[in-house]
């Protein structure tokens, strides 16, 4: 599909019909449809082959020179007396006052849709069915039975036609009005899933992201699992495309191996960035990966024991293998961050757990600690090794350790045992490993401390 944007003034109304006059003084030609998401795929730093059709016009011959000219390996058959589907949009002001379309419903021949199929299915991760019902998707089965040969996740964004077309597909993406024109209207959010885990036990598909604008997405699994993704909170100004940004970065994300669940958080972000924009419009890697460190410290930093717990169990699900090290970390030297460093290259998040004042004056006697607590947490919160600080009040960690239950315990100092650690024996009893590190000659605590009391 092309579609085209002419932009203008409107100060005048037409003396002929009461409609505004729109004196055109810009033209914008974008790629739309599955073509808008294969440009999308591009955008995030994958590659897209694009099977699909259009006619022996001026609008196909724009259409394939955008998409060939962003590197897109186009399989598209040329078909004589056939319209290439165009939208033409007239804007002003930023707001779009009428829409024309330009189209006709003409089926691919299953001959031409083998020899795409052949050309592209080899190479591909996965497979995207992007179906805006214009007669290219006429007949799924026959891709679906070529994908699944070859062990090919087949992802469906569906129009309103009955989904058992798409039965044995990986995962079906439909917005909200799409699954109630496949499943009936539903009366709760609990009717809805069941409706969706019978719909799937029926079509044999893996799992259903349902899209649901303001509300969100939801996905379902064909195990039971279901998670929801509040939708981004962010002011839209063009919902177009929005859904093949979706399908997009799913497909993409997964291809790139990240998990399902993974897959469509990135997705959402994604789909938060586009209707910022107007018109159909694709998001960056780049711009992607920005908005994912904006958020990256919301699950990092200092936190309670029973947040570091529920953080430490997500991490652990992601399969990241999680450290720990405990300490006073009083008046914060070069010794400390080399040894904090260090630590973090023994796995992938790094917990930092600190005495408490009272328990450092215990240990340490009057005077100490020289830093307070919470300066003590917002220092080492700061530096780039730890991911999570967190307090503790007994004189030793033994009882946070047993909880975290880390893969790593790693202590500084000339232990000439590591059974010496304090929580080595819990650790070790569910099969985690304890390390001990070198210190860094000349750097302590105390030396610091005296040094400015001879001063």
């Amino acid at each position: 599909m092309l579609d085209r944007y002419w932009h203008g003034a409107t100060e005048r109304v037409s003396a002929e019909a009461p409609v505004p006059i729109v004196d055109v003084d810009e033209r914008q030609e974008r790629p739309g449809a599955a073509a808008n998401v294969a440009l999308n795929v591009m955008s995030l730093g994958a590659r897209a082959s694009l099977i699909g059709m259009i006619g022996d016009d001026e609008a196909g011959a724009t259409l394939l020179g955008k998409l060939e000219g962003a590197g897109i390996n186009c399989q598209l058959v040329t078909k004589q007396d056939y319209q290439t589907t165009t939208k033409l949009r007239i804007v002003s002001m930023n707001q779009q006052l009428l829409r024309v379309d330009f189209e006709s419903h003409e089926t691919m021949d299953d001959k031409s849709m083998t020899a795409a199929l052949d050309n592209a299915l080899v190479e591909a991760d996965n497979v995207l069915f992007s179906d805006y019902d214009k007669g290219v998707l006429d007949n799924p089965q026959l891709i679906i039975s070529k994908a699944r040969e070859l062990a090919k996740p087949v992802m469906v964004d569906p129009k309103f036609k009955d989904f058992a077309l798409y039965r044995g597909a990986t995962i079906l993406k439909p917005n909200r009005l799409e699954l109630q024109h496949a499943v009936g209207q539903w009366t709760s959010e609990s009717d809805m899933l069941q409706r969706c885990q019978h719909l799937m036990r029926d079509l044999e598909i893996e799992a259903l992201l349902v899209t649901r604008s303001a509300e969100g997405m939801t996905l379902i699994k064909n195990t039971g699992a279901i998670v929801h993704y509040p939708a981004r909170m962010r002011e839209i100004y063009d919902a177009t495309g929005a859904g093949d940004t979706v399908i997009a970065t799913l497909c993409s994300a997964l291809g790139a191996g990240e998990t399902l669940n993974d897959a469509v958080g990135l997705a959402n972000i994604a789909a938060g960035l586009v209707v910022s924009h107007f018109g159909n419009t694709s998001v960056s890697g780049p711009e992607l990966r920005d908005e994912i460190v904006k958020e990256a410290g919301f699950d990092t930093g200092i936190m309670s024991q029973e947040q570091l717990l529920n953080a430490v169990t997500e991490a652990k699900k992601r399969g990241e293998k999680v450290v720990l090290t405990n300490g006073c970390f009083d008046l914060l030297h070069a010794g400390h961050v080399d040894y904090l460093q260090e630590a973090k290259s023994e796995g992938d998040r790094l917990v930092v757990a600190l005495n408490s004042d009272e328990s450092i004056r215990r240990l340490k006697g009057v005077g100490r600690p020289v830093t307070t607590l919470d300066h003590r947490l917002a220092i080492l919160a700061g530096l780039k090794a730890v991911d999570w600080a967190v307090a503790f009040e007994e004189d030793t960690p033994e009882n946070l350790i047993s909880a975290l239950q880390p893969d790593v315990l790693v202590k500084g100092g000339d232990y000439q045992n590591v059974d010496q650690v304090v929580g080595a024996d819990v650790v070790k009893s569910y099969g985690g490993s304890v390390k001990v590190l070198s210190l860094v000659e000349d750097c302590s605590t105390s030396a610091i401390v005296q040094k400015i009391r001879d001063m």
